[in-house]
């Protein structure tokens, strides 16, 4: 065969194998955004200095619970939301927060009698809804509880990583940590613990869910009653840590809350 045919046909097998490679890349990646949920997002273009001003005044209202009851972040912070949670600050917010519960944890003196305990929340707090919220303009958009639901079915929520260490350092320290969340138990329980168990969340003393006794209250109620119930058992709750107001509102607080951010929803 004369080189020059040679070398065409080099060239021609070398494009193939490019055009091959780019189909493959593009198929995974395809399969990786149906998995989680989420359709193809481009950062949306960022804001101003003035709305992103407005926008920072706006979330620390909403972390201070002096705006209550909101039910989506205002569109034009779309921007700013978006930025604040994958941008960095986010993960540096909840880093800083969890570094004061682990100081507050290593001059806690236990009982001795394994009735020291915490109480986690799950949503935002454990595990992260994130790449569902994405989808839904980081809370632009209205909740959706169907959707919702049907993202937490399929067990795809990573670990809060910061959170995830706190819950590790509980557990290996002796004390009894209760996950209390939300989520339906009738519906959503078999996903939830394995999600948990696959992201490491593995030695807690029990899973509490939303069952059909504390259906139609608020969480408020709900989550008060839970705790009621441990410290009625003996428990003595050293500390709460939620991503919502109403994860630590109500009766039978604990010896401490700690707020998680989280500017993307609000449980009323």
């Amino acid at each position: 065969m004369c080189l020059p045919y040679l070398i065409m046909e080099q060239n021609m097998i070398a494009a193939m194998v490019k055009r091959v490679r780019e189909i493959l890349v593009f198929f995974v990646l395809a399969i990786l955004s149906k998995a989680i949920g989420t359709k193809p997002h481009s950062r949306t273009r960022p804001p101003s200095e003035s709305v992103s001003n407005e926008c920072l005044s706006w979330r620390l209202a909403v972390e201070a619970n002096n705006v209550r009851g909101w039910r989506t972040v205002p569109a034009h912070c779309l921007g700013y939301i978006e930025t604040y949670m994958i941008g960095g600050q986010y993960e540096q917010d909840v880093n800083y927060i969890v570094q004061q519960i682990e100081s507050y944890v290593t001059n806690l003196v236990m009982g001795g009698d394994g009735m020291d305990a915490w109480v986690l929340d799950i949503d935002d707090t454990c595990l992260s809804n994130i790449f569902y919220y994405k989808g839904k303009k980081y809370g632009c958009d209205p909740f959706d509880p169907s959707s919702f639901k049907a993202w937490a079915m399929k067990g795809a929520c990573p670990a809060v990583p910061p959170v995830l260490g706190l819950f590790t350092k509980l557990v290996d320290s002796g004390f009894k940590v209760f996950l209390v969340t939300g989520r339906d138990e009738e519906t959503l329980a078999p996903a939830t613990i394995d999600n948990l168990h696959n992201q490491g969340f593995i030695g807690y003393e029990k899973l509490i869910f939303r069952n059909q006794s504390f259906k139609g209250k608020s969480a408020v109620v709900y989550k008060s009653e839970i705790r009621k119930q441990l410290m009625e058992q003996g428990y003595r709750i050293w500390g709460n840590v939620g991503d919502q107001w109403t994860d630590l509102q109500g009766e039978c607080l604990g010896n401490r809350t700690f707020k998680l951010p989280n500017p993307m929803y609000c449980v009323p």
